[in-house]
């Protein structure tokens, strides 16, 4: 397809020129910039443009949404037009991240090292609630639990709760295991070194305060330095402190060491210097500045339970927008090691619900299809605790349901903070949040989903539909007197015609496979999983479907099929995705995983090439998951069908579980 060098022109022109960009590169669907001052693009001009389908920024890059099989001539276009230097998305992302002041860079590095620990961490929060289900007195029976009236059950109880409780037992190996990741040595010795520091000779952390009050605390004695012989269960920062060391003091010794000697000294002289010093003077001071902001927090929690609720319930959803959110997991993990319970996460849990509320009333007011469909999808992905799609897809956009959301959950917030509602454990936001919950709490935090479910669900739909009344007022007269224009433009940036809607007067074109007119194509799934709306992936360019129409699949196996007999059109260098072209023309993306272009091919095998002929259910290419979960990157694989494509009717979506190559997940109505 060939492309208008003066759309190329006026994008360029659009993010502040060539002066204004810093670096610039592209992966299969969008450009990304980091640019010198994003104050300076011009959104608007950005939204006219036919090649764009849609913007955002994130963590520093601009992004512009063109499309797959589009994306790299605009790119290379752009790069005759400014003249600049070809850029990898190591360096977009190196120049972006040196944007970001200390504090963006802190809550990314936490960021970096809780994520791909999480789902342990809910893992273990959802099974001990299940065990506070059965061991939680007054749940089923008056006064007694359900493991006392049935003794039978109480085994199976102990089971499941030491299954929950050996992620939060061993926190600092999994901690220790993704911040030396993260600073650049050796996982295995971050495993190692959160081991260490707990230790079965090594009193716990959990009987420490104790051991103080009965003068029995161990100590080692180092030629008369008395150093306390405890473990840091539960603990966040000593772990983390260590990491740093240890990565560091490796990374310095393997530069440095010959490589015939390097397996006796690198890891053994790290691990002792870094063990040696976590014991004496890290532990000890991190330790005593992490009990300092936990009491702090208990402090504010226990004198001004109200405010902290309407401050915390109310700007959660904020957070999540800078992405400050995360840094807040380790306060949670802190607080639930030394005081064996949050009461930040149950306001978590409402805030989800507040937003996913102020979405789905978005269903009521708004008129275009296609966003009644993304609030409603969205809303059902906040109330089961991911928020991104209805906060960026709705919400934000349209900013009075945002807001009436954050009212809500700061009521809501406000309830349980008086009330000393806590969460024994991280687990699943929304609404099976209540799981985390202690279970005598329940009553009170049932009364706070009540309200965070009707306050911000009201709120929007008067407010909004009031909003309409006026707009349609001011608009009357000027839609009758003039008619609208040929083209009308959506809230996603994307350009559709409104003109000839008359089916009579409809241009058409068949598709044709040989002599046969195809009016109708199935495609199957490429993978095994299951099959969600793409407004459950957490990317906006898919979510807010700004390159087409679509589904998304969460995979349960690692090989990628080819859904119908076809060409491939297009593989992408980093192996994650590749375009597939129908006989009829009709081309598909498959894209595996979000972000994952920044793995580089690490973890992918593509078995096919750009221009071989492929047949319906042939490998296309493998994926190792764990490279990608391991990574941080989500494993959930969106397959679009590219905007632009004038053979396309309409698309319907079948959701639910799939097996590669039997079951239809796309139905793709052919103009003709």
């Amino acid at each position: 397809m060939a492309i208008d060098k003066k759309q190329v022109e006026e994008i360029v022109r659009a993010v502040g020129g060539k002066e204004n960009i810093e670096a610039a590169t592209h992966c299969v669907t969008r450009l990304r910039f980091a640019l010198y001052d994003e104050s300076k693009v011009d959104t608007e001009s950005l939204d006219q443009n036919d090649l764009v389908k849609g913007q955002f920024s994130s963590q520093g890059q601009f992004q512009v949404v063109i499309g797959p099989g589009l994306v790299d001539k605009v790119y290379d276009e752009m790069i005759q037009i400014t003249g600049g230097d070809r850029s990898s998305k190591d360096d977009v992302k190196a120049v972006a991240g040196k944007k970001q002041n200390p504090i963006q860079r802190a809550i990314k590095t936490l960021s970096d090292i809780f994520i791909p620990i999480l789902p342990a961490i809910i893992t273990a929060g959802l099974l001990l609630g299940i065990n506070n289900i059965l061991t939680g007195p007054g749940i089923f029976f008056d006064g007694k639990s359900l493991v006392d009236v049935y003794p039978a059950w109480k085994d199976l109880a102990s089971i499941i709760n030491t299954i929950a409780s050996t992620a939060f037992t061993f926190l600092p190996a999994l901690i220790g295991w993704a911040a030396v990741k993260r600073f650049g040595g050796s996982p295995l010795l971050g495993i190692v070194l959160g081991l260490i520091l707990v230790h079965p000779d090594l009193l716990s952390a959990y009987g420490y305060a104790d051991a103080v009050n009965n003068g029995t605390v161990p100590t080692w004695n180092l030629f008369g330095w008395e150093i306390e012989k405890i473990g840091y269960q539960g603990q966040v920062l000593p772990v983390l402190v260590s990491a740093y060391l240890l990565a560091k003091m490796e990374i310095f010794l393997n530069k440095r060491v010959h490589d015939s000697i390097k397996l006796l000294v690198v890891a053994p002289v790290t691990l002792l210097i870094t063990g040696f010093l976590a014991f004496t003077i890290i532990g000890p001071v991190t330790f005593a500045i992490a009990n300092a902001i936990t009491s702090g927090l208990i402090y504010v929690y226990d004198s001004y339970a109200a405010l902290g609720g309407l401050i915390y319930g109310g700007l959660y959803a904020l957070l999540v927008i800078t992405g400050m959110h995360h840094t807040f997991l380790a306060v949670d993990v802190q607080l639930i090691g030394s005081q064996g319970g949050t009461f930040l996460w149950p306001m978590l849990a409402l805030s989800n619900i507040a937003q996913g509320s102020a979405a789905l009333a978005m269903m009521l007011v708004l008129r275009e299809k296609k966003m009644r469909g993304l609030a409603a999808t969205s809303s059902v992905s906040a109330f089961l605790g991911v928020t991104e799609p209805a906060i960026f897809g709705v919400n934000i956009r349209y900013r009075y349901p945002f807001i009436f959301g954050m009212i809500g959950s700061a009521i809501g917030g406000v309830l349980l903070t008086m009330n000393n509602v806590q969460a024994t454990s991280i687990g699943v936001g929304g609404v099976p949040g209540f799981l985390s919950i202690f279970p005598n709490k329940w009553g009170v935090f049932f009364i706070g989903m009540a309200i965070v479910l009707v306050v911000p669900f009201v709120l929007t739909v008067i407010f909004g539909r009031a909003k309409l009344r006026k707009e349609d007022r001011n608009e009357s007269n000027e839609n009758v007197a003039e008619p609208k224009a040929a083209t009308s433009q959506s809230a996603s940036g994307v350009t559709s015609s409104a003109a000839n809607t008359d089916p009579n007067q409809r241009t058409r074109s068949a598709a044709q496979v040989g002599d046969e007119a195809v009016n109708t194509l199935e495609i199957m799934a490429p993978l095994t999983g299951q099959a969600v709306s793409l407004e459950q992936v957490p990317d906006p360019a898919f979510a807010e479907k700004q390159m087409g129409e679509g589904v998304a699949i969460k995979p349960s196996g690692n090989m990628v099929v080819a859904p119908f007999d076809a060409q491939v059109a297009h593989v992408i260098k980093s192996k994650h995705a590749v375009i597939l072209e129908h006989a009829s023309g009709l081309q598909v993306l498959i894209h595996v995983g979000i972000n994952t272009v920044s793995l580089k091919g690490e973890g992918f095998n593509m078995h096919v090439e750009a221009g071989e002929h492929v047949k319906a259910g042939q490998k296309l290419l493998e994926f190792d998951r764990k490279v990608i979960e391991d990574a941080g990157y989500p494993l959930i694989t969106p397959i679009i069908i590219p905007d632009g494509q004038d053979m396309v009717e309409r698309v319907e979506v079948t959701t639910g579980d799939v097996t590669s190559n039997q079951n239809g997940v796309l139905k793709v109505h052919l103009k003709g």
